[in-house]
């Protein structure tokens, strides 16, 4: 089942977010400020996800094993823009021919 949410959350991260605000009390001191959720969920909802399991599970340590999940979550996170723009300029390249 943990399995099943891992994957879900990788695919529709703000519905997760919505969730776990929603019917949990997930984010409930891992923020100081509204500012920092309302950022991530817009902009970086993944690194979000994996800040506050941070919090959660490791206690707010952070080692190099937490360090190389927020590296991996702000990839994925960064990954659909940069494919995004790259698919843009091919068909104006493609276009312009």
């Amino acid at each position: 089942m943990p399995l099943l949410v891992f994957l879900f959350a990788l695919f529709t991260p703000r519905l997760v977010i919505i969730a776990l605000y929603l019917l949990t009390n997930w984010f409930n001191g891992v923020f100081k400020t509204l500012l920092f959720p309302v950022l991530g969920f817009l902009f970086m909802p993944v690194t979000m996800l994996w800040y506050s399991a941070v919090h959660h599970w490791f206690n707010g340590q952070w080692d190099i094993l937490q360090i190389a999940g927020l590296v991996v979550a702000i990839i994925i996170d960064i990954a659909p823009t940069r494919m995004r723009r790259r698919r843009r300029v091919v068909r104006e390249v493609v276009v312009e021919e």
